[in-house]
């Protein structure tokens, strides 16, 4: 079955950095775009970033644009986030879902303070 399994937060002061990465299982990686959304407290579900099946197009929320980069790794079924320069309002828990349907794993909990 498929199986994403996100990895990599932790607590971070503001302007630092942090790579979260996504194992892929139970499917053809290399075959499906995938995407990040985070969910910060009390607020719903915010899209992040796009990267389609190979890796050639990215795209990104404005809000975390220029500081943000995806890539992935489809040798290892594996998609990463690269956050820099991570702001308070970064804090959430960051999902790494599958193509149109959306299936995600349990999340990683990205928390920015001082």
């Amino acid at each position: 079955q498929v199986q994403l399994l996100e990895s990599g937060g932790g607590l971070v002061q503001p302007g630092g950095s942090l790579r979260l990465s996504c194992a892929a299982s139970g499917f053809f990686f290399s075959s499906y775009y995938m995407d990040w959304v985070r969910q910060a407290p009390g607020k719903g579900l915010e899209w992040v970033s796009r990267i389609n099946s190979d890796g050639s197009k990215t795209n990104y929320a404005d809000s975390v644009r220029g500081r943000f980069t995806v890539s992935r790794d489809n040798a290892k079924n594996t998609l990463y986030l690269q956050m820099n320069s991570l702001k308070s309002e970064d804090t959430a828990v960051y999902y790494c879902t599958k193509g149109a349907d959306g299936t995600r794993g349990q999340g990683t909990q990205v928390t920015v303070s001082s």
